[in-house]
């Protein structure tokens, strides 16, 4: 008979009797615990009374009170400080189940909500909003502005922006007259309210405020350091300039489908002179020129990261990048065009502090601007292609003026090949890290001894090329390729029949 020590109640008579764990000790001594607990309680009421002071009457009579019965929550004898501290280190995932045990843990459990997304306007502007959660740094005012209408069957989205549209009205109509978001008057209380109740803010996402509603949370909100506009424009501008502290910024004019906003060279130069300490800065559907970025890279000299997506930018813009001093990082994201300049800029200068160059969902078709950039980043070091149309091999070979090159990702660029991959990780004598993911023209079998070789020397690779032969790889030996065959054959046969 097999032995199991698990199921066995051999004891060892060379052992004592097990050791009772805490919880059976907690249970068969709960009066001794209410008792702790009591006492700590009783004590912490007695440290608030001074030491030259005697104890005032009620707290004698509460020393001199003996428990006569089991305290029935033992938890409501510690104080808010404590269940604070213990609340703080459960995971978020139990933070909807703790609110509901009672009021006071509601109450504590919103002390410690940091962060929150308004889905209702009215929270806001009736005040409940700094009762329920008074300790907000973080706050997104965007999706609470949206005026969704009682028949809304249609739910339009974008990337950076949903709504709900009226199905009785046309879409196109629905957004030219602005009847999807709350007008200036309303969000500009609302973020006065908001200054006035989180006046450690943080972080603020707004849509369609106005200059005077962004002068209060500058005065009110001295700690506001991430800032997103919708739907700004120059005059809009002029507000964020108070913002002494402002280090991150996004600003979005311009959103197919939705609305459109005008920011030009007159909004970006009033930013680069009031907010001198950004370090990350994303522009997206926003005009400007060379003067507007110029400005920018003069003023914002702690610049680190420099964002256009979908931007609409003048010719010969790319130049300005030139006088940035600590720029790091440059991401071009939905960008139909890099410049719109039709010649190759040879006297662009450089900017030396670069280092890494991200490109993603960009229509790379203009040989001469992505040439211009390529001279103006020479010192990059990471190169990222992601999803780019139109990077052909005669446009990635424009690439290998960047010769220090150490990593490098492609990622859906379909029209590149093994041959033009080749020619320029040859070129690059620095490359340790490289990632080829969905390219299709990019096939196992053209890779050649240099470059297997080039592949077994560095130190991140990742090779993903052809997701069909990879899934082929993976379905050999399974029979289920072969199983549709049959299928067909059958088919097949069944209409030659006569009169089939």
């Amino acid at each position: 008979m097999a032995f199991s020590p698990e199921k066995s109640n051999f004891r060892s008579p060379l052992k004592g009797p097990p050791s009772p764990s805490w919880n059976d000790l907690l249970l068969k001594n709960k009066k001794a615990l209410n008792h702790v607990l009591f006492t700590m309680h009783l004590q912490s009421r007695s440290n608030k009374q001074t030491p030259s002071s005697s104890p005032s009457p009620q707290l004698r009579k509460s020393l001199d009170f003996t428990l006569p019965s089991l305290v029935s929550d033992p938890i409501s004898l510690l104080s808010d400080q404590i269940l604070l501290s213990i609340l703080s280190k459960l995971p978020d995932s139990q933070r909807n189940c703790n609110s509901l045990v009672s009021k006071r843990w509601l109450n504590l459990q919103g002390r410690l909500v940091r962060s929150i997304k308004l889905l209702d306007w009215d929270f806001l502007v009736s005040g409940r909003l700094f009762v329920r959660f008074p300790n907000l740094i973080h706050v997104d005012l965007v999706n609470g502005s949206l005026i969704s209408p009682g028949n809304a069957g249609v739910f339009c989205s974008n990337r950076l922006l949903s709504s709900h549209v009226d199905c009785s009205a046309d879409a196109k109509d629905w957004f030219l007259k602005e009847r999807f978001v709350l007008p200036s008057d309303e969000i500009d209380k609302g973020l006065r309210i908001l200054a006035s109740g989180c006046p450690n803010l943080r972080r603020l996402l707004v849509v369609n405020a106005s200059e005077l509603g962004l002068l209060g949370v500058a005065e009110e909100c001295p700690t506001l350091q991430v800032l997103e506009l919708h739907r700004c424009n120059d005059q809009v501008l002029r507000g964020i300039a108070a913002c002494q502290n402002l280090q991150i910024l996004r600003l979005i004019g311009n959103v197919d489908g939705f609305y459109k906003s005008s920011v030009t060279d007159i909004g970006l130069t009033i930013l680069a002179q009031g907010c001198k300490r950004l370090v990350r800065l994303e522009v997206s559907g926003c005009e400007g020129s060379y003067e507007g970025i110029k400005a920018i890279a003069q003023c914002c000299q702690m610049l680190e990261e420099l964002i256009l997506r979908d931007h609409r930018m003048e010719g010969g813009w790319l130049s300005a990048l030139s006088y940035c001093e600590n720029l790091n990082t440059l991401r071009f994201m939905s960008c139909k065009s890099i410049d719109h300049c039709g010649w190759f800029d040879e006297d662009v200068g450089s900017c030396l502090t670069l280092d890494r160059l991200h490109f993603e969902k960009c229509q790379l078709r203009n040989k001469e601007s992505l040439r211009t950039l390529f001279l103006l980043c020479q010192e990059v070091r990471e190169v990222i292609f992601h999803n780019c149309w139109g990077l052909d091999n005669e446009m990635f070979s424009l690439s290998t003026g960047l010769r220090r090159v150490k990593s490098i990702c492609l990622e859906s660029c379909s029209l590149l090949t093994t041959e033009g991959l080749e020619s320029a990780l040859l070129l690059w004598k620095e490359i340790q890290s490289l990632k080829v993911i969905s390219c299709g023209n990019i096939k196992d079998s053209e890779i050649s001894p240099a470059l297997s070789t080039l592949f077994s020397t560095l130190k991140d690779f990742q090779w993903r090329p052809d997701t069909k032969s990879l899934l082929s790889a993976g379905l050999v030996g399974t029979g289920m390729r072969k199983r549709g065959s049959k299928l067909f054959k059958k088919t097949c046969d069944w209409k030659s029949l006569p009169g089939a």
